[in-house]
């Protein structure tokens, strides 16, 4: 890699790729200079690029030379949580982790190690290759990988088979578009343009979200729902449909299973019902129904915001059987639009070990874990494509077990994160603009090879060599592994599917299947033997704790009653890039409950419930819907006036399908508290 980016001198520009999480996998145009990188912006190879990138990724530089930069391995010399490491080689570091595997494995067996990794932002080179293939020979505790999009996944596993959905370029057909549970303004933001060209052609727009988001203040009917209510919902949709009817009963019988089920399950729920329980207005309801049910093409844009609570798999099941129901499929820019990752048939046939029959941990319960599980106890911890201390579930339980001084813990990473503090030892990671990548679009069907743009800053390491080299000091590589980044890229490229992997070596990106574009049920089918919908999956229905569509009640109480979410924002990825300068973090709260509390604009206060607090300011506006309260999804500690962030007061417990996480079912109780009391912030 060094020789291929020390070649250029003075001025240039280099094209690659982001693999960030985000659904629009946009081409790049770095600007270098002198080895450094100078800008990034987007370029014209992705056509939904279009030439421009969010401010997100604008700012990566920031990242790639900033502060908070891992430059060299380092052990640490001080308690854990304080990150007091001194400078180590990557001889020492490795060979300490080697033996510490080693005498884990030994003692208590390969799952006492747990490999703890989520890889959102990671593309095929960098998650699970030779990474897998280490803690497969390994015998390791295997992880589910649910902290985001289970039980979408669970739902369009369950009733499509992840069938490939519409993409961006055949939204400006859709006559009615829903956006459900989707902030495209912070999240795949190339997909704003495709909705307001539909706007011009006359398409009417129905957001539902607990918020009033950009596109909820321009669309025609928006449905401020209370977080975790969307199953309510979309079943008096489905009511209206079948008892009105507007029911395809056709496209019913000759393409799908189990509606009569779902009819019956969606019977009791009334618009009236609905509403109420959702709070929000009856009449708006059955007109936002009406609009999907007479209007062709239409298009559900189905997110993952209604995912993150107690009854998220079937509310995502409840979504998606929609446009089955409403006979919306067959037509351009008809039917849902979902992730589209699946599309591309891509088994990663690479991973040279057949996964092992050990035991399975939610990476949810991590915190539950560390500190309860004994059958054995989890002694070696490697956190990799992951923040864990700030994005999991049940955060003051996980800081706990992350103390443990029995605990062996590898953090492999890029910056020095919150994880990474509670480190025995830390090694660093290389960025996406320091090395090779396969980045996978999930919303437009795009697969692109990411170049290094520069060398790796200081001593950082690719994925591909560090686990490579643990392989080899463990004495678990074959002649036949590939061997580190380069070789690992070229043997991936070797097992793709044949026309994509000389698409990619030839030119950079793959030809999409179905031209890019697919219809449902027109080009692409349900991926089920008989080619049709489950509307009633059997192993969902015995999965579910309510059965299949089965309504589980708010989780508030008169002592918390409001709803706590966490939304994605316009300024990270997930938690990355949360280490740069920002302005202050505030709890976004109604006017209604901040007066009913005595609290005013800018007023110091405390979150709280029963697992903890958070202390920041109050912001105040009608943007949150009342009985809601809102603050950034992947903050880090240094965020808050205690140190703690939206986590430390949800619970590990799980959706109803799929093993996903929570995070909006967290009810807390919010009160003013003196200036003096928010000092103590760990801003750096």
């Amino acid at each position: 890699m060094k020789s291929a980016t020390a070649a250029f001198a003075g001025e240039h520009n280099v094209a690659t790729v982001c693999p960030l999480d985000c659904p629009d996998s946009c081409s790049l145009d770095v600007s270098v200079q002198d080895g450094r990188v100078t800008a990034v912006d987007g370029s014209h190879v992705n056509p939904i690029t279009g030439g421009y990138i969010c401010a997100k990724v604008r700012r990566f530089p920031e990242r790639l030379y900033g502060a908070d930069r891992l430059l060299y391995p380092a052990a640490r010399r001080g308690p854990k949580g304080m990150a007091n490491f001194g400078r180590v080689t990557w001889d020492d570091a490795l060979g300490t982790i080697a033996e510490r595997m080693r005498e884990a494995r030994e003692r208590s067996g390969g799952e006492s190690i747990l490999p703890y990794s989520y890889g959102g932002s990671n593309g095929l080179l960098t998650q699970d290759t030779s990474d897998a293939t280490l803690f497969r020979r390994l015998g390791a505790s295997r992880l589910a990988r649910t902290v985001c999009a289970a039980p979408t996944g669970a739902a369009n596993l369950g009733m499509y088979g992840k069938m490939a959905s519409v993409v961006y370029q055949d939204v400006p057909e859709a006559r009615v578009i829903v956006l459900w549970g989707a902030n495209p303004s912070a999240s795949g933001i190339h997909l704003v343009p495709y909705i307001r060209d539909a706007q011009r052609r006359g398409a009417t727009l129905i957001v539902i979200d607990p918020r009033t988001t950009p596109l909820a203040r321009q669309a025609d009917i928006h449905l401020a729902v209370r977080p975790g209510t969307d199953l309510p919902v979309a079943l008096s949709i489905h009511r209206f449909l079948f008892e009105e009817g507007h029911a395809d009963t056709a496209f019913l019988e000759a393409h799908t299973r189990g509606a009569d089920r779902l009819r019956e399950r969606a019977r009791p729920w009334t618009f009236e019902r609905a509403a109420t329980e959702a709070g929000i207005d009856a009449v708006r309801l059955r007109a936002a129904a009406e609009a999907y049910a007479t209007a062709t093409p239409a298009l559900i844009r189905c997110g993952w915001g209604q995912e993150r609570n107690r009854n998220g798999g079937s509310a995502s099941m409840a979504i998606l059987a929609l446009p089955a129901v409403a006979g919306k499929f067959g037509i351009r820019g008809g039917g849902y639009m979902m992730s589209n990752s699946a599309s591309w048939g891509i088994t990663r046939p690479w991973i040279s070990a057949d996964e092992p029959a050990t035991r399975v941990i939610n990476m949810n319960q991590l915190g539950r874990v560390l500190l309860e599980e004994t059958n054995p106890a989890v002694n070696v911890l490697f956190v990799y494509n992951n923040n864990a201390a700030v994005t999991s579930p049940d955060q003051q339980r996980i800081l706990r077990g992350l103390e443990r001084e029995d605990l062996f813990t590898v953090v492999f990473e890029q910056v020095m994160t919150d994880t990474a503090r509670y480190a025995d030892v830390v090694l660093p990671a290389t960025t996406f603009l320091e090395g090779y990548e396969i980045a996978r679009g999930y919303g437009p069907i795009s697969l692109q090879l990411g170049k290094p743009v520069v060398e790796a800053q200081g001593e950082a390491r690719s994925n591909g060599e560090v686990f490579s080299e643990l392989m080899d000091r463990l004495g678990l590589r074959s002649d036949a592994d590939p061997y580190g980044e380069l070789e690992e890229m070229l043997d991936v490229l070797s097992k793709l599917p044949e026309s994509i992997g000389s698409d990619l070596r030839d030119r950079g990106s793959a030809t999409p299947p179905h031209g890019g574009r697919p219809i449902q049920f027109h080009d692409v089918w349900p991926v089920m033997p008989d080619r049709k919908a489950d509307l009633f999956p059997a192993h969902l229905e015995a999965e579910a704790p309510a059965g299949l569509y089965g309504y589980q009640p708010d989780p508030g109480t008169p002592e918390f009653p409001l709803a706590l979410i966490s939304p994605a924002s316009e300024r990270t990825v997930s938690s990355t890039l949360a280490e740069l300068p920002r302005p202050d973090v505030h709890l976004l709260m109604n006017p209604d409950d901040a007066g009913a509390r005595g609290i005013v604009e800018g007023d110091a206060i405390r979150i709280f419930n029963r697992l903890g607090e958070i202390r920041c300011t109050v912001t105040i506006g009608g943007w949150i819907r009342p009985g809601a309260v809102s603050m950034p999804k992947g903050l880090w500690r240094r965020h808050t006036g205690n140190g703690y962030t939206t986590n430390a007061l949800v619970s590990d417990a799980l959706t109803d399908l799929g093993g996903g996480a929570c995070f909006n079912d967290a009810r807390v109780q919010v009160e003013k508290v003196g200036d003096a009391e928010v000092v103590g912030s760990q801003r750096q």
